[in-house]
């Protein structure tokens, strides 16, 4: 990736908080995804926090022990959503979010502080889970993911690209998934493609259908429902 300017996590937050947005993901090959980030735009920015510019994450997935939050996803239905801790490896801070869908289909975050001793557990974060949802489920941890992450911001329509690498995913029952050969790059916007979108789309990469928490539960549960999935688990998640 090309030498590019930092940016401060306040100053990100600042200018492309994007609690409410439209994402777009694309599953590439590792070395794909760099080459491309070499070429954007110069003025873009990478996050940068005490003179590192990749970060750790770790995230619990949690849900219903019949998967309610996976169906609705899979089926695509209207009012779906995730329950998740985030975890920020390198600064041990953590946050808990509930994610649903938005207007036309964007996306919509609330979180919380959380206590890094309870990244595992649901049970303080049930409330908040209540108020945003209208709704008490009955949540269990799922799925853990883990990966490091890239963040940049560009000027233009002050938007943001993640670029994630090292990706696992470890089922409740301990089964896991190494993809170290791929990435998963993620525009978010307000709405308008990005300069990364389209720097994507001239090298014959599209927007996939993929999560982090229902393709990789599928990958490692095949009697799961995954046709909404199917090209990118043939194609990635071998």
């Amino acid at each position: 990736m090309k030498v590019l300017d930092p940016i401060s996590l306040a100053e990100l937050t600042e200018k492309a908080a994007l609690q409410t947005r439209v994402d777009r993901k694309y599953v590439l090959p590792r070395d794909a995804a760099l080459q491309i980030m070499g070429t954007v735009d110069p003025r873009t920015r990478v996050l940068e926090i005490g003179g590192e510019r990749a970060f750790r994450y770790r995230s619990v997935y949690f849900d219903t022990p019949d998967l309610i939050s996976f169906r609705l996803t899979a089926h695509r239905r209207r009012r779906r959503f995730k329950v998740r801790t985030r975890t920020y490896v390198d600064s041990a801070a953590c946050w808990f979010e509930v994610k649903t869908e938005g207007y036309r289909g964007g996306t919509v975050k609330d979180r919380l502080p959380y206590e890094l001793d309870h990244q595992d557990s649901v049970e303080a974060g049930l409330p908040f889970v209540e108020e945003i949802l209208g709704s008490a489920y009955p949540l269990v941890p799922t799925l853990v993911t883990h990966y490091r992450r890239t963040t940049l911001y560009q000027p233009a329509g002050n938007s943001r690209a993640t670029v994630d690498v090292d990706l696992s995913w470890t089922c409740a029952d301990g089964i896991g998934l190494f993809l170290p050969d791929i990435a998963i790059v993620e525009t978010k916007t307000s709405s308008a493609a990005s300069p990364i979108d389209r720097l994507l789309w001239a090298r014959g990469h599209r927007p996939v259908s993929i999560s982090k928490y229902a393709t990789g539960l599928a990958a490692l549960r095949p009697e799961l429902p995954a046709t909404r999935w199917s090209r990118t688990l043939r194609r990635h998640f071998r």
